[in-house]
């Protein structure tokens, strides 16, 4: 299986990635794909021809094999990452969209193009939800279907048309568990480093919320004095206009030039 493909469209998501996401995605090219790729597809390369019965019963040995890999170990693993690879194209079609409405209106309409916010948070997560979806759907699939990740070096089938309970035999079963070993604890890493970068999004976008809506009280009262000391400086610099003076209940009329002195710079 070729997969520069899939390679590319995740170099361009990349940048639009957390460092989270940066670091699901080495995780996915090196402990996964790459190991994948290199070993994974010549262990698991000649299935049928590698599984040997002790029978000399026509189609028994075709039967027993289907009966213990009703689904390719490889294939399954392929499909996974096919799966927990693609809703990352969603990100990468909402940063298009964005890019298509900039063209369209002929401005400027984000800061960012690829900033995580707005609508382009909610399929960010969607993204994320559905590449947990996928690593734990397809990890129980497969611990059900093979009764966990142990691969023994005989299987006892008693299938029809099998004469009775056959003796047979999976090459490199050593190998394959090691595989299945690494393959599982790299898609449950993966699974983790999703919630993380999840957990960090949402907390990020709270604190924002946060501190745009809760400004500090001495924040307030220093913009409060700097915008009440900019209008008094505008005023008292427009010219010889009247300007009413201070009722004698608040205390003695003021000039308006030196009501600008007294203002707190």
């Amino acid at each position: 299986m070729n997969w520069s493909f899939l390679e590319s469209i995740l170099s361009g998501v990349n940048k639009y990635s957390t460092m989270i996401g940066r670091l699901w995605l080495y995780v996915l090219f090196i402990f996964r794909i790459l190991v994948f790729v290199a070993a994974a597809e010549n262990v698991w390369k000649d299935e049928l021809k590698d599984f040997v019965c002790k029978t000399q019963q026509p189609d028994c040995e075709n039967v027993c094999f289907d009966r213990f890999f009703p689904v390719s170990q490889a294939r399954l693993w392929a499909l996974q990452l096919i799966m927990v690879s693609t809703p990352s194209l969603l990100v990468a079609l909402h940063v298009a969209y964005r890019e298509h409405r900039e063209k369209k209106h002929g401005r400027k309409l984000y800061e960012d193009k690829g900033s995580i916010d707005g609508g382009l948070l909610c399929t960010y997560l969607l993204s994320l939800v559905l590449r947990m979806t996928f690593e734990v759907g397809t990890l129980l699939i497969f611990y059900f279907m093979y009764n966990g990740f142990e691969v023994p070096r005989m299987y006892q089938c008693e299938e029809s048309p099998c004469p009775s309970m056959v003796d047979c035999y999976i090459s490199k079963a050593t190998e394959k568990k090691i595989f299945l070993y690494i393959m599982g604890c790299t898609s449950a890493l993966c699974v983790v480093l999703n919630m993380a970068e999840m957990i960090y999004i949402l907390s990020k976008q709270c604190w924002k919320c946060f501190t745009n809506r809760y400004v500090p009280v001495q924040q307030k009262r220093t913009c409060g004095c700097h915008a009440h000391s900019t209008s008094a400086l505008t005023l008292g610099s427009a010219g010889p206009k009247h300007v009413p003076s201070v009722s004698r209940e608040d205390g003695d009329r003021v000039h308006p030039s030196q009501a600008v002195k007294e203002l707190p710079t």
